[in-house]
């Protein structure tokens, strides 16, 4: 059996699309489960879309996530040999194969030909129907080809479809496709100007090259697909062709359409897997890296969309992915892009960490703040509020009152809780917790629960006041842990303070 060589093979054209990563993802896992090689390509036969940067993002992107390569780049630079645009003189042999073989052909039409020409026929195409009507080497004698050529004239090499033939594409998702070829229009193939080829001639010659055995791709490359099957036979290579496979699109939240960086902007979320800054513009767009997500996280939510194990299970570690992955499980329809549900998976993430690594993640919060404390207090106070955060960032919101008496006091609480006999009942339980030797959150629980019965006070109204004192807000884990934390002394002077300004 052939050996599995896929590859994945972006644009540098800015930042890496979530869509991209989620390619890349699938690619690495049809890899791996194989035994197989997964290369990176930089399809950069584009020049003008170029955008500095970009390849590097790539490549930092990834290896965040944990996507690895076996070709094509050492993780601090793309290996030249697998970027287009230094690869020029192989695909020029191709090129004119095709042209002596009759496969493709030299055309001449500048851009306001074209236009004149779209203007007079509608959905105009360069195609069987049209070609012998443009300025091209069908409709030119081979003397005036090479005078054009000679006197500097701009041209391009179009493939030549017959029309009227049956395209089958197998795509190993979406089944047999078929199309006739009168519907495909004769693509740019190479642009002598810069002595590069369009992304499909330089696609199927690489692929060919790189004897790759599985072309695993976005859904929008789907219309493409029947051209490099053309492309394949015109170059003797039919049976050599890889097996396709077209991924669904990743939908908007809401509405319909494919995900888009405005979505994430309208949102609030992440398209990106890191931050990036555009070249251009100075303008900044936020990663799920430095939004605080686990690059796991990021895996597990991203494998899920548009492929599913046939099971409940939900949590999945890399290598339970690579284990339990086939393309036949995955989807033909979109995947609408859950962003809540990608917090979700942060949060199941954070909790299977242990509280040291944990504590050892927030402590440069608290750093930046400039609060010191000591490792075993802290981790008790992660150990209290881990449970309500989704993001390491959110720890800090869960536990500030941990560090910080409390500045101001929620005004709904206070209108709520606070009644004219409360200062007086918390004085009284100054009073009380004074007298406490044991200020461990069993033993101070016990007494003042049993303060509050004697007095036959209202439990609700004592507990909800106390914690407008001590935390500010109604929120926090149980009052006694909270105290028991903080401190006799600190709990007292928190108390005190809340009654001069809440009074």
């Amino acid at each position: 059996m052939k050996k599995v060589r896929v590859r994945f093979a972006p644009s540098p054209t800015g930042a890496l699309h979530i869509g991209g990563v989620r390619t890349a993802l699938y690619t690495y896992l049809f890899a791996k489960q194989h035994d197989g090689d997964m290369l990176l390509r930089i399809e950069d036969t584009d020049l003008s879309r170029f955008v500095p940067g970009a390849e590097e993002y790539i490549i930092q992107s990834l290896d965040w996530l944990g996507i690895k390569f076996d070709e094509g780049v050492d993780y601090e630079k793309i290996v030249s040999t697998c970027r287009q645009s230094e690869r020029k003189e192989i695909y020029k042999k191709y090129v004119d194969f095709l042209l002596e073989n009759k496969k493709a052909y030299i055309a001449f039409d500048t851009p306001e030909e074209l236009e004149k020409k779209r203007a007079e026929i509608a959905n105009f195409q360069y195609d069987a129907k049209t070609r012998l009507q443009m300025t091209n080497s069908l409709t030119l004698t081979d003397d005036e080809v090479k005078s054009r050529i000679a006197n500097g004239e701009q041209y391009v090499v179009r493939i030549k479809i017959e029309p009227n033939e049956e395209v089958i594409v197998n795509d190993l998702i979406r089944g047999e496709v078929k199309v006739n070829s009168s519907f495909l229009d004769d693509k740019v193939l190479f642009k002598p100007a810069d002595q590069l080829p369009t992304y499909h001639l330089a696609n199927v010659v690489d692929d060919y090259l790189m004897q790759i055995s599985h072309v695993i791709r976005g859904e929008e490359w789907l219309p493409s697909a029947p051209l490099h099957v053309l492309l394949y036979r015109a170059l003797g290579w039919e049976n050599k062709m890889p097996k396709f496979a077209h991924l669904p699109l990743l939908l908007k939240p809401d509405g319909n359409g494919k995900l888009s960086k405005r979505d994430g902007d309208r949102l609030g979320f992440p398209v990106f897997p890191l931050d990036w800054i555009d070249p251009k513009t100075g303008e900044k767009s936020s990663g799920y890296r430095e939004a605080g997500y686990f690059p796991e996280a990021v895996v597990n939510f991203l494998a899920l969309l548009g492929w599913n194990s046939g099971t409940e299970q939900e949590i999945f570690s890399m290598q339970e992915l690579i284990e339990q992955f086939s393309l036949d499980r995955v989807s033909k329809s979109g995947a609408k892009f859950d962003y809540e549900k990608g917090k979700w998976f942060n949060h199941k993430y954070l909790q299977m960490k242990s509280v040291e690594e944990i504590t050892d993640l927030f402590k440069p919060i608290l750093v930046k703040k400039n609060i010191s404390v000591e490792n075993e207090k802290l981790e008790k106070i992660i150990s209290l509020v881990r449970e309500r955060a989704n993001f390491i960032s959110e720890i800090w919101e869960q536990s500030n009152f941990f560090f910080l008496a409390p500045e101001t006091y929620d005004e709904k609480t206070v209108q709520k809780r606070w009644k004219d006999e409360t200062p007086s009942q918390m004085r009284e339980l100054i009073a009380v917790l004074a007298e406490i030797t044991d200020f461990s959150a069993e033993k101070t629980e016990t007494i003042v629960k049993a303060w509050i019965a004697e007095k036959e006070y209202n439990m609700g109204a004592i507990m909800n006041a106390f914690r407008l004192a001590i935390v500010g807000a109604p929120k926090g884990p149980h009052m006694f842990d909270i105290v028991a934390i903080i401190g006799k002394e600190e709990t007292i002077n928190r108390l005190e303070k809340a009654i001069e300004r809440i009074s």
